[in-house]
């Protein structure tokens, strides 16, 4: 996993290479017969790659501490949701595939490098995965594998589980951050920079709310994904979603906000690497992932929790779209890009979408209620 901004790097094509090479010495600790390896998917956040070998192929990943100030707590949280899901798989008939540690040749959870980077390995999982939705069958399955996730893990205590990302979808933190990197007012404004300034000034007022309601004791912390984005659910050649990956934000938060996020990816008709002129939020794969959701959760879900999915679904999108504009603002520091004023390109999407949801309030919330 690599934080550096494309501005950072004199050659990109030779700063590929070198990550290949780093990757390749993690992975000899893992296997005794390296075949091939190769760089997987656009992640924001994690380099993550595909290795082969004489075994069956697994997923080789770096942990940053850059962004995880505990990487540890991802291996452990990751071991302690693998085991309970593998454990409780298939209980009313319906089994998703679960990912499993692979442990180094001297059989330890992890290899640390001598940056201090965290090295873990799981199983790979035989499945594809998409980035814009091209049927509604695929929001129903969407829905119904993150309501199997939901309804699994409703009975798991957080004590169990550590916090990966401190502040995670914690809004007014991000907001303070943004103001701490806001250059002076005599700034040369690009138009997509003010767009996106109008954007976070517009929204100010109800960033609030959830860690309000939070610290009013009116919403309690359960187990969550983190991050079920369309692109962490895997599709078998049938159109099944056979698996939900990428489990380093698995733990202790806002049922709100897993599904905000994921209704965010999924009913973006342009996905996640849209142009801001193309995007909308489609409501018919709202109301199929809801279809497929409820079929799942039953009444898991309280009618109290699902007044509050529109506000979730409003805020996550304006919470990406202003840490992507922060980043763009602070150099690209954080996550990672491939061309300069990426980020800011990534920020006027989740806007522009914002702005469709925002649109379309009264139906989104009519779609939500009728479950």
């Amino acid at each position: 996993m690599t934080m550096r901004g494309v501005t950072d790097a004199a050659d990109p094509g030779l700063e590929r290479r070198g990550a290949i090479s780093r990757a390749e010495a993690a992975a000899a600790h893992f296997v005794s017969d390296l075949h091939s390896i190769r760089e997987m998917g656009q992640g924001n956040i994690n380099a993550t790659y595909l290795v082969e070998s004489g075994g069956r192929p697994i997923i080789l990943q770096r942990i940053n501490p850059a962004v995880f100030p505990d990487p540890f707590t991802v291996v452990r949280n990751f071991i302690r949701i693998t085991e309970y899901l593998t454990r409780e798989n298939g209980r009313s008939g319906r089994t998703f595939l679960v990912p499993s540690l692979i442990a180094t040749r001297n059989g330890q959870p992890y290899w640390k490098d001598c940056e201090g980077g965290l090295w873990r390995a799981q199983s790979a999982i035989d499945g594809t995965a998409i980035r814009v939705l091209t049927g509604r069958s695929q929001a129903v399955a969407i829905g119904r594998c993150l309501g199997w996730f939901h309804r699994l893990t409703a009975d798991l205590g957080c004590g169990d589980f550590e916090i990966p990302l401190p502040g995670f979808h914690v809004l007014p933190q991000y907001l303070a951050e943004f103001d701490q990197v806001l250059p002076a007012s005599d700034r040369h404004w690009l138009p997509a920079e003010r767009h996106s300034l109008a954007a976070v000034e517009g929204m100010r007022a109800r960033a609030p709310l959830f860690q309000r309601l939070c610290d009013e004791g009116r919403l309690q912390l359960r187990i969550v994904h983190g991050d079920p984005k369309v692109e962490n659910f895997l599709f078998d050649g049938a159109g099944r979603v056979v698996s939900l990956i990428d489990l380093d934000t698995v733990g202790p938060g806002l049922l709100h906000h897993d599904l905000g996020d994921s209704l965010r990816s999924c009913c973006n008709v342009s996905g996640e690497g849209g142009q801001a002129a193309a995007i909308s939020f489609d409501l018919d794969s709202c109301r199929a992932f809801f279809e497929g959701y409820d079929a799942e959760m039953g009444g898991l879900l309280a009618a109290s929790d699902r007044r509050l999915i529109f506000d979730a679904l409003l805020l996550i999108t304006f919470e990406l779209g202003l840490r992507f504009f922060t980043d763009h603002l602070r150099g690209d520091s954080y996550f990672r890009v491939s061309y300069q004023g990426e980020n800011l390109d990534r920020a006027a999407a989740q806007f522009a979408l914002m702005e469709s949801i925002g649109a379309q309030e009264a139906d989104i919330r009519d779609v939500i209620s009728a479950g």
